[in-house]
């Protein structure tokens, strides 16, 4: 997970991702996605989607305000937040359907590889992973064909208000060349967020189409929606 202020203390970052399994039904995600594009994920806090899809010889890019911090410093930081989120979930196991994982011990086992793999890969490719603070990024206009977007934006309605939804989303936009897919579309209750109707509307006046999917994955219970955004000029 990332966020909006700058120089954000460690303690305050939550460092935990999913596999590239995980992303691959998360978003939809064909061999031919990864392979054929450019693809930027953002935020990437631990996942290890960046190191998987380039190891089969994809071209993906991974930006999150945690990049600032050593990796080493990461890594700890992702086993205490891993055993931490474990613990919770733990207490409120009703809450999540346990299908995709079967078991708890499962589910920190794919935790645990997910950040192993991410933060081995930032110590050989660190080129690949930039401290970026939405909403702003530090990337050239259409410099990515594809962007991801994981467990940020809409899940944390009641942190992060509509003005920085909306100027995130135009910043996505704006190093897009053709698609941002955005999961999930609902706030931390599991409720369909307060800020996506306006969004859907930005998307449209931006001359963009939209399209709300089902997705392969849920893991929190009704959390299994995916927005896919197209720019109309650059359809896939």
């Amino acid at each position: 997970m990332a966020s909006s202020g700058i120089g954000l203390d460690l303690e305050r970052i939550i460092f935990i991702g999913r596999t590239f399994e995980e992303y691959r039904d998360i978003f939809n995600l064909s061999n031919e996605d990864i392979l054929n594009n450019k693809i930027l994920d953002c935020p990437a806090g631990a996942c290890s989607f960046t190191s998987i899809a380039n190891r089969l010889g994809g071209n993906v890019t991974a930006a999150d305000i945690a990049y600032s911090h050593p990796v080493q410093q990461l890594k700890n930081k992702g086993l205490l937040d891993i055993e931490h989120g474990i613990e919770n979930i733990g207490k409120v196991k009703q809450n999540y359907v346990w299908n995709y994982f079967k078991t708890v011990d499962e589910l920190r086992s794919s935790r645990m590889r997910a950040l192993t793999d991410c933060t081995d890969d930032m110590c050989v490719n660190s080129n690949r992973y930039l401290a970026a603070t939405l909403p702003q990024l530090p990337f050239q206009d259409n410099q990515f064909d594809i962007t991801l977007s994981a467990h940020f934006l809409f899940m944390y309605s009641d942190r992060l208000d509509l003005s920085f939804h909306q100027a995130t989303t135009r910043e996505l936009m704006r190093v897009t060349r053709k698609e941002i897919r955005v999961f999930p579309i609902v706030d931390l209750a599991s409720e369909r967020s307060t800020h996506l109707d306006p969004i859907i509307n930005l998307i449209e006046e931006a001359g963009w189409n939209y399209e709300i999917q089902n997705t392969g994955y849920e893991f929190q219970r009704n959390v299994k929606q995916l927005l896919r955004i197209y720019n109309k000029d650059n359809s896939i």
